[in-house]
């Protein structure tokens, strides 16, 4: 269960980032698509794995991939809207 062991996959078909240690998916940050802007509404990670910092590379991800593909992101997630913020805070 160490944290270099978990795998983030992106899936953009199903608008979210899977957070996998090994088979077992252990977290995930899901996002709705609405024309040109992503909302992230849920970042989730089973409790067995908190605090290794899993919940920000998932959101993480969905910045990335929002980028990369030229979307709008807000975030209904508190967590994810902190993340956003105090990204275009350092920008």
């Amino acid at each position: 269960m160490g944290e270099n062991m978990i795998k983030i996959l992106w899936d953009q078909e199903n608008h979210q980032a899977l957070a996998f240690d090994q088979d077992l998916c252990v977290g995930k940050c899901i996002f709705l698509e609405k024309e040109d802007t992503w909302n992230i509404i849920r970042t989730e990670v089973d409790s067995a794995y908190q605090g290794k910092g899993i919940a920000k590379k998932l959101v993480m991800c969905v910045i990335q991939n929002a980028e990369k593909y030229q979307k709008k992101l807000v975030a209904q997630c508190s967590y994810a809207k902190k993340m956003i913020e105090n990204k275009e805070g350092n920008v």
